[in-house]
Order: C-alpha cells, then structure tokens, then sequence
C-alpha cells in the first residue's frame, strides 16, 4: 500500500508530471482535495527543447526542474516518484511499483513514447529522443564518434562514423537536423581541424511527400530550402527498412553507411494496464468531451495521451504542449464544477499556431488568421514563445544566456562527454508508466 494519509476530501490521482499533469495539478490547489502525482521521474521535462541537450546546445538541468520545487506552494497535495503498471476500475485502485493506491478520481497524464512501427532492427539499434537520459548517450555517442573518427586510419570507416541520419520530417526530426546542421557548419570543425567535413552527411528522412506534415505547404517548403543552407540532405517518400547500427537499408533501394541513425518518426500512446478496450483507440485513450474516459464514471485522459475527436478535428488533436496544458486547466475547472453539483463543460480548443526552429535565424511559424511567417522574425518568435513556456525562472535565465552566447560566438559549450555511451541494445519492452 502507497503511505498517503487519508484525508475527508475525495482524491484525485494523477499519473503523469507532464504540461498536462502539472497544469492540472496548479489549478487544482485551491479546491477540497487530496491530490496525489505519479511520475517516474523526480522532474519535469521541457520536451520541446530536448533536441538542444542532444546536440549541445543546452545541458539537461536548464529544460528540467523539480517536479516538488515546482507544486510545492498546493496544499494537500503528495508526489511519489513510482511507476504505474496497472488500473482496476471495478476497485477504484491503481498497481504501483511502491503499491496499491485507492482513488475516487484518476486522471491519466502519461503522454506518448516512441513507436518503432515493430521494426526489430530500429528498436535495436536507433536513438530515439523522448528524455534527458536518450538525449545525454545521443550527445556521448555523436561526439565519441568524432573522436573515434580522428584516429581512424580506414576512410570509409571515418566517414560513416561522421554521417548521421534522421527518420521523420516532424518537427523534432527538422529541428534535430537544423541543429546537427550549425555543428558542421560553424564548430565541429574547429574542433576537429584534421577531418575534412566535406565528407560529413546529414541526411533527413521522411516516409511522406513533405516535411512538417501538422503544418502548411509553404512551411514545408521553407522547411527545405532553410535546411539545404545547412547542408541537409532531405529524402522524402522514404521509408527505413533495416538498420544494423552501422547501415540504413532504405525502401528505394538505396543504403546509407551511418553509426548514428536518429528515431523521431513517430509515437505511440503511454498508459498502463487494465482500462476497458472500448476506451483504447490507436494506442491512445478515447474521451468524450470532457476529458472523460469512455466507459468508465471516473477515470480522466488529459494531454497527448488522449484523443477527442470532434467535428473540427476528427482524428483527435493534435499531440501539442498547448492542448495538454488547456485541457489541464479545463479539467480542474470541471472537477470544481464537479463538486459543487455543476454540468462540466466540454473541451473547445484555442489553436494558438505551429512552429519549427531550424537553426540560427531559420524557422517557420503558422499563427492563427492563416498567417504564414519564416526567417528571422519566425525565429525571434519561437525563441520568445519558448523562453516564456520554461518552467522556473531560473531555467529562463540559463536557456537565454546560453542562447545569446551561443549567437554571438558561434559555439556551444556543452560538448562535453560527460558519461561514455556504451553501444547496447535500446530495445523497449513493455514499458510502465
């Protein structure tokens, strides 16, 4: 049994310190409640900049802060760092790996993780990008391969430690390229004065006909052209068959001599085990209008691991930070409604745009009113949108320094192999939540 004293006031359990979760867990304070927050981690993590850890741009403590610091100020509130294996509707608990926990409410917070489409050989072999620890070996291994690469006397050997591929034309696949793109272009070099990056491939791989598919043609397109300026070589309509860790097979044919092939092609839904089939729709939970997961009286699906479908988005929306945080504040206004005998009120999602950086003053932005913006003043705005969505004052401050440092100097200091990546199997088995 997990040690949570009882309390009159009825409690709401959350799996999940995600922007949902902690959005949730803000708005709640103020209300009878006991709330108790499940995370397998002691922290939370800004997804959005997590491509910056990997490719040196920022060090993991400035887009992380203590999940405990940061809901401190709620009252009656309780955070365990544990993993959720599993739910039982019919007893109202959950199955720890600390124990069993009653709740009157459960809210399932838990987001998505990747999805290797049940390629073997990828699961194997290729970086995903989803936390700070795959960001830190991404980062190790990168750079252990230049080194590896200095002391090499085989060309061919040199070279596929040099080349990197990227599966998946997404936002995050775009602006890990981007980035990957400003190291060759303006440090590795200095740093590796005796290679000759002329030789040095990044390749971007997307399985459909264009890039940044949640966003507009003409972001795609601008998408292109600014990642041709770093040396980018885009490959759309192609699909990676097998990867052995030292070479892509791809659909057409074609093969590319890699040691590092980065995985952001796709995710899948994260929850645990035991809720009701009919509330289980492509790997996401299904919810009414409310947030309420179908066919159960009590239990809740906020964030990317939900899906509302609506007139307006019929396959559900989409897998945002902005949609987790406005269902989150909607959610506790309906639990306040909740107890005092009022009608929730259904979700109405305020769309507040898209966009993608892809590297110094290069990104792509689709606001609201069909508003269309690329180039720098795309770029300034990602960065202020960005820099006023971290989570804690301190990390505003880190992440804009190292960014004005970054721009003035054209290096980042955080090449740093701080923990050696040793090759393993990355093969992800049943993973608890």
């Amino acid at each position: 049994m997990v040690r949570i004293p009882k309390s009159d006031n009825p409690r709401i359990v959350i799996i999940g310190g995600g922007f949902a979760g902690i959005k949730l867990v803000k708005k709640l304070k103020n209300l009878p409640v006991q709330i108790v927050l499940f995370d397998r981690n002691n922290y939370h993590t800004f997804q959005p900049l997590l491509y910056q850890v990997a490719t040196a741009g920022l060090e993991p403590d400035s887009i992380a802060d203590p999940l405990r610091k940061q809901l401190e100020p709620v009252k009656n509130f309780f955070f365990r760092m544990a993993e959720v294996y599993s739910v039982d509707s019919s007893t109202n608990s959950i199955q720890t790996e600390i124990g069993e926990l009653s709740y009157d409410y459960l809210v399932i917070a838990t987001g998505s993780k990747t999805n290797y489409f049940g390629n073997e050989s990828i699961m194997d072999h290729a970086f995903p990008l989803k936390q700070i620890p795959q960001a830190l070996d991404l980062r190790s291994h990168i750079l252990q391969n230049f080194e590896s690469a200095t002391i090499s006397d085989d060309e061919k050997e040199k070279t596929s430690r040099m080349n990197i591929a990227i599966v998946g034309g997404g936002p995050t696949g775009v602006e890990v390229a981007g980035a990957l793109g400003e190291l060759k272009k303006s440090i590795l070099p200095k740093d590796y004065p005796e290679l000759d990056f002329k030789n040095m491939n990044i390749t971007l791989l997307e399985g459909t006909s264009r890039l940044l598919n949640g966003m507009s043609e003409s972001a795609s397109n601008r998408a292109i052209k600014y990642l041709k300026k770093f040396d980018v070589h885009v490959k759309l309509n192609t699909l990676v068959t097998t990867y052995d860790g030292h070479k892509a097979h791809l659909d057409n044919g074609e093969t590319i001599e890699t040691h590092t092939l980065i995985w952001a092609a796709g995710v899948q839904g994260n929850y645990p085990a035991g809720l009701p089939e009919e509330s289980i729709y492509k790997s996401r939970l299904k919810v009414d209008r409310t947030n309420k997961l179908i066919g159960t009286e009590n239990i809740y699906a906020i964030g990317d691991i939900a899906t509302m479908t609506t007139d307006e988005y019929p396959s559900g929306h989409p897998m945002l930070a902005q949609v987790a945080i406005q269902q989150g504040r909607l959610l506790a206004e309906n639990f306040k409604r909740l107890l005092q005998g009022k009608e929730p009120k259904p979700f109405e999602y305020n769309d507040k745009g898209s966009m993608a950086t892809i590297g110094r003053n290069k990104a792509v932005a689709d606001l609201p009113g069909n508003i269309r913006l690329g180039g720098l003043i795309a770029w300034l705005l990602w960065m202020f949108v960005h820099l006023i969505s971290i989570i804690g004052f301190r990390n505003k401050i880190i992440v804009f320094s190292n960014w004005v440092w970054n721009y003035f100097t054209y290096d980042k200091g955080t090449r740093l192999i701080i923990r050696r990546f040793v090759p393993k199997k990355l093969k992800i088995k049943n993973e608890a939540v």
